[in-house]
């Protein structure tokens, strides 16, 4: 459960990227490989200390996927960094056909994901990475909600046996864990108390589970019982988390930095639909329509992804719930 005292961290690409030289410290098998994105990736200074196991292809994202590949399929223990909007759209075949189907077991890393390059457009937007990973089978996908997250997955991911993806954004994180809490990719960490009944479940995925934290929070304050959860696996996808915190509320509001098609959202509602679990429900993510320019805080705002768009959401979604009864 996290600490009400929330305190501000670092990027989780700086936390990326200081847990990598803590592991090659003693592996030389862990490889960075790049396409001009060491900076943007926060691997400069694994490159300082690690020269000789950093590979930097330059902007060619389907030549980095391809040459990741092969280095796996030799043993090595490799990261491929590259901007999200990129490497999940323009090297789609190659992390479908070298990566997933050829089952080499490459951490494909896309920084800067959702919409953390803000300002630049559309064209910068990382809106379709769950979506279209989601329909290729054998890769695995995480998006870690804050350092302690970011951490656990790097440590996890160096002997990951399957192709996985990681998702980072590019701003500072609250601190939302407890030092003790436990995580294992595939596993949800649920960040409220355990009560036997909710007023509403959220799930939450990557950096929009701090304001969905923070909204819960504030709920709270109002007398309004929430479980929040930290689904930082899209797969494994945590069926068991889930069913126990939507069986236990009255509503259920997904969150996430992705278009509302194919992704957190969508995920829940086919698994509870398709198990028979009916509540109301809200996907609250970005719509499906030319997405506004801003800072990833303007954006987040006006698409309601903030503490108090949230909060508002809940009220009415439960305010609609009591006066169908």
């Amino acid at each position: 459960m996290g600490d009400n005292n929330l305190t501000m961290g670092k990027t989780n690409l700086d936390v990326f990227s200081q847990t990598l030289i803590d592991l090659a410290s003693n592996d030389r098998d862990i490889l960075v490989v790049t396409s001009d994105s060491r900076g943007s990736g926060r691997v400069t200074s694994f490159a300082d200390q690690f020269p000789d196991q950093i590979v930097e292809i330059g902007i060619a994202e389907q030549n980095l996927v391809g040459v990741s590949a092969g280095l796996a399929s030799m043993g090595k223990k490799v990261f491929a960094v590259s901007p999200a909007c990129f490497l999940t759209a323009r090297s789609l075949e190659q992390v479908k056909n070298d990566v997933a189907y050829s089952d080499h077991p490459v951490k494909v890393v896309g920084i800067s994901a959702g919409v953390s390059y803000g300002a630049l457009g559309t064209t910068h937007h990382s809106l379709h990475d769950f979506a279209a990973l989601q329909a290729v089978n054998n890769i695995d996908i995480v998006a870690p909600a804050d350092n302690f997250e970011t951490r656990q997955v790097i440590q996890a991911a160096v002997n990951h046996p399957r192709p996985l993806y990681i998702r980072f954004g590019k701003k500072a994180m609250l601190n939302l864990h407890a030092p003790d809490a436990h995580f294992e990719i595939g596993k949800a960490i649920q960040l409220t108390p355990q009560l036997e009944n909710y007023d509403v479940a959220f799930i939450a995925i990557g950096e929009t589970v701090a304001p969905t934290f923070l909204a819960s929070q504030e709920l709270n304050k109002q007398g309004v019982n929430c479980c929040v959860l930290s689904l930082h696996s899209l797969r494994p996808f945590d069926e068991n988390a889930v069913q126990q915190a939507v069986e236990r509320s009255k509503v259920v509001i997904t969150v996430e930095e992705h278009s509302v098609n194919g992704g957190l959202g969508s995920r829940v509602a086919s698994f509870l639909m398709q198990a028979g679990i009916f509540r109301s429900m809200r996907i609250i993510g970005i719509p499906d329509e030319h997405t506004v320019s801003g800072s990833q805080g303007e954006i987040f705002k006006h698409y309601g992804i903030s503490p108090q768009g949230l909060s508002q959401t809940a009220i009415h979604l439960l305010n609609d719930e009591q006066e169908m009864k």
